[in-house]
């Protein structure tokens, strides 16, 4: 069985084509999760030479990486040497299982972040008759995720200033 190691983010080295598919607002997202519940999908590297290389966790990385992280989570994974398939292991089907884990928790987190969205535009009408300070701290964190404006240290502050964090 696999078991997550820490690596050194200084020492990941991430693909041009994987970089192409980075979404802020993504990193953004995870990057507040991680602030809240911490790290729960570790990332998959191999070792090439005196690094690593990615080869799943872009946004997770880059989300460490904006929290000022020094280390991550992942598992070190086997690569296919010289394009030629290598016979299965019982690593390849662990991290085939924990592949299939991490998009089936992915579409639940997007189906509940939609479903949430869905809510909080309904409630919308109804937060404009409220006392200003319940109405406030009820769109605060709608607003803060779905803001592209927001950044990272803009919402680290708010935290801070309007108590949010516990």
């Amino acid at each position: 069985m696999l078991k997550p190691e820490s690596f050194p983010i200084d020492k990941i080295y991430v693909p041009v084509k994987r970089r192409k598919a980075l979404n802020p607002e993504v990193v953004q997202e995870i990057a507040e999760s991680i602030l809240e519940i911490g790290q729960q999908a570790p990332i998959l590297v191999r070792a090439d030479e005196d690094r690593f290389v990615l080869v799943e966790g872009l946004h997770r990385l880059e989300a460490c990486k904006a929290l000022g992280e020094e280390t991550i989570l992942g598992f070190l994974v086997g690569s296919p040497q010289g394009g030629q398939q290598k016979a299965s292991s019982p690593y390849d089907a662990e991290v085939e299982a924990l592949r299939l884990k991490t998009e089936r928790l992915k579409k639940l987190r997007l189906a509940k972040v939609a479903e949430e969205k869905a809510s909080a535009q309904s409630v919308a009408p109804n937060e404009q008759h409220a006392p200003a300070g319940t109405a406030q701290q009820g769109s605060f964190r709608r607003a803060a995720a779905s803001s592209p404006s927001v950044t990272l240290a803009e919402w680290l502050a708010r935290q801070d200033r309007d108590g949010f964090r516990s």
